[in-house]
């Protein structure tokens, strides 16, 4: 079953690593799949890429070992079978605000009896295998984020949703729910109690958090409190911070 390597981990206890992918380049997707990361999520909602990027890219990935997931634009049915029908590993979806939500978000993508996602595994059934639609229910993994007021008012709820498999919390714009400017790796005493709030609730339901960060340091330290799913970069913010660290060593 595919998943199985990283489901394995996080049920050790063990944590993984990420890059977020925001520009709709396969070489990039494939260059960064074999940098040892353990896996990468290719954005939909706030990155350059739609669809015909994300299938490229996805092609890109296979065969390097690294897990990718496709964090589609919004809570939409449509969308989210057709980014699996495509061969995305997971699926994040972002802003879920009620218990609700996360029901019809996880039931899209499960096939019955346990969903409603429609068959028609185009491609995910030449990567996986013939035998796609006795593994997807229990191999395709399902992460919300958790990012506004209202998710963090009902986050019990959410994290209770029967087939959800982990939380990713989207550090800036829960920021804006709790009254801060956004950004990443906060120190603020408010940002820090949601965060521990949000793990210690997947905890409890069994569920694996996710979380980015723009330092490593910082990044340990989540890790430390039980993030296991940690976005430690971006395409873009790693681009660009070489190429000042480059700039810098040349100019003296």
């Amino acid at each position: 079953m595919f998943n199985e390597k990283l489901k394995t981990r996080w049920q050790n206890g063990g944590a993984a690593t990420n890059i977020w992918l925001s520009t709709a380049s396969p070489l990039i997707a494939e260059i960064v799949a074999r940098s040892g990361v353990d896996s990468v999520t290719i954005d939909m909602q706030h990155g350059t890429n739609d669809f015909s990027d994300v299938l490229a890219m996805l092609q890109a990935v296979t065969g390097t070992g690294c897990v990718p997931f496709v964090r589609v634009p919004w809570n939409e049915p449509g969308i989210l079978m057709k980014v699996l029908d495509a061969g995305a590993h997971g699926v994040i979806v972002p802003m879920i605000n009620t218990r609700a939500e996360a029901e019809s978000f996880v039931a899209a993508c499960r096939y019955p009896p346990q969903g409603f996602r429609s068959y028609g595994p185009t491609r995910a059934a030449q990567v996986f295998g013939r035998d796609y639609v006795e593994q997807a229910n229990d191999a395709v993994l399902t992460f919300a984020m958790i990012e506004t007021a209202d998710g963090l008012a009902n986050l019990d709820d959410i994290c209770a949703t029967p087939g959800l498999n982990g939380i990713y919390i989207g550090p800036a714009d829960l920021s804006f729910a709790l009254g801060l400017p956004p950004g990443l790796d906060k120190p603020d005493e408010a940002h820090v109690n949601a965060v521990r709030r949000i793990i210690a609730a997947c905890r409890k339901n069994g569920l694996v958090a996710g979380m980015m960060t723009d330092d490593t340091t910082f990044g340990r330290g989540l890790v430390a409190q039980g993030i296991q799913l940690l976005t430690i970069g971006t395409d873009i913010r790693c681009l660009t911070a070489d190429i000042a660290r480059r700039l810098a060593a040349y100019r003296g």
